[in-house]
């Protein structure tokens, strides 16, 4: 999502003009210009060039961009995890009760990301987890590329052997000689519609860290894969059965350019509805809200809260089949590219009720404003967590301390008593 500064004096005119070409070629926007200020396209390098202390750049107060100076503590692989990790160490040693663990060590409430370890820093921590559960599935992704780039599936350490040797590295003790990768356990039983996985794509934008305010975008969607699942080890290869990237299934042989693969959020609420139940339904969606707001309050600290930014994020999530949701991974710049004419109607709302919620009014834009727009301007934004007024009314302080609401973001013990429950994160 790369949209604006005010008066941005370095960018070139070719720049400009390509900017401005690609905004009116795509018919998204309008590119709005006059004496006072201009809308630019920003995209994550260029953001790292205008914060950097090197360039030495200053926003002045209508100037504001659309990425938060160092985005990649949540949209990179590795330092989301590393992030999350910390996290939960913690709130477990301030004693919170969102920190709890079952019997067997794990998190009840905050186990939301799966086992993952960076390569090759924790490879020895890797090959422990790994020898436990030999007969597993581990994902293996860069850490800086997107799209689908370099993500292979293994089940023997031989393979991480040869995939260090084709690298030419020698040794996983070095960092420098060797791009990071994230290795995840697999989840290989995914929840399956017609026999074939799917992840959700999911819009959260967040207008300020400290205090947290952050909106979530009614109009998301599922990426289907092109070919049915198979867990067996024969089809580890096959990317079109495992991976639901529209940059990789777009080239598979059953490929629909009518749908793009893709399914509206509120298709597959419905069909969950009329299978699973209502009830479940509604557990499952207050679980993915938890796992969002959980995930931002994670890196919250240590986010460069610039007051000239807010960001729009792409959430990765996948459902197993038990209806337990997982965060994949969190990207700075969600695809905007329209592979279908749905696809093209839902970006243009997004782009449009994000600079609404943005720029209030259409006014000249003032970072110094308080940042919370008035609902008739959120479009299909709803607000999903809004720290001053947890604050305010005390949700923040102790989730069990509330009438009919369960210790934890599940809210099912706020059900079976009949009372109205809240999610912990509201």
């Amino acid at each position: 999502f790369r949209i604006m500064a005010g008066k941005v004096k370095w960018v070139t005119d070719i720049e400009k003009s390509v900017l401005i070409n690609n905004f009116e070629k795509r018919g998204w926007i309008q590119v709005a210009e006059n004496e006072d200020w201009n809308f630019y396209w920003m995209s994550v390098q260029t953001i790292r060039n205008v914060f950097s202390v090197e360039t030495g750049y200053r926003l002045s107060d209508d100037q504001i961009v659309n990425h938060f100076p160092n985005h990649y503590e949540l949209t990179r692989k590795d330092l989301m995890v590393k992030n999350i990790k910390r996290y939960r160490k913690e709130l477990e040693k301030e004693g919170s009760p969102l920190a709890e663990k079952d019997e067997n060590g794990k998190y009840i409430y905050l186990d939301f990301v799966p086992v993952t370890f960076m390569l090759p820093a924790d490879y020895n921590l890797f090959v422990e987890e790994f020898r436990k559960n030999p007969s597993s599935t581990w994902i293996m992704k860069p850490c800086g590329k997107a799209q689908g780039k370099g993500i292979f599936l293994i089940n023997k350490l031989s393979q991480i052997k040869k995939w260090s040797r084709d690298s030419k590295t020698s040794s996983f003790v070095s960092q420098s000689s060797k791009e990071a990768y994230v290795i995840s356990l697999y989840i290989n039983n995914p929840l399956l519609i017609g026999g074939k996985k799917f992840d959700l794509r999911l819009y959260v934008l967040v207008s300020t860290y400290r205090p947290l305010r952050c909106y979530m975008y009614k109009l998301g969607f599922c990426r289907f894969c092109t070919v049915k699942y198979t867990p067996s080890t024969s089809e580890l290869d096959n990317m079109f059965v495992h991976l639901t990237n529209v940059a990789i299934q777009k080239h598979g042989d059953d490929y629909n350019h009518i749908h793009g693969g893709k399914w509206t959020v509120s298709n597959l609420r419905l069909y969950l509805e009329s299978t699973r139940g209502k009830e479940v339904t509604n557990k499952l969606f207050d679980e993915i809200h938890w796992i969002i707001v959980q995930s931002l309050k994670a890196v919250a600290p240590v986010m460069n809260n610039d007051k000239h930014c807010f960001e729009c994020y792409g959430y990765d999530i996948i459902i197993d089949d038990k209806l337990k949701p997982w965060l994949i991974e969190v990207n700075a710049s969600p695809s905007l590219t329209s592979s279908t004419a749905n696809d093209r109607i839902l970006k243009y709302n997004l782009i449009n009720d994000t600079l609404n919620i943005a720029v209030p009014n259409g006014e000249i834009p003032d970072c110094k404003w308080n940042k919370s727009p008035p609902k008739e301007v959120l479009g299909n934004y709803e607000v999903l967590y809004d720290e001053e007024m947890a604050q305010s009314d005390g949700t923040d302080r102790d989730p069990r301390a509330r009438p009919g609401q369960s210790t934890g973001p599940k809210g099912s013990r706020a059900r079976d008593s009949g009372k109205p429950g809240l999610t912990t994160w509201k």
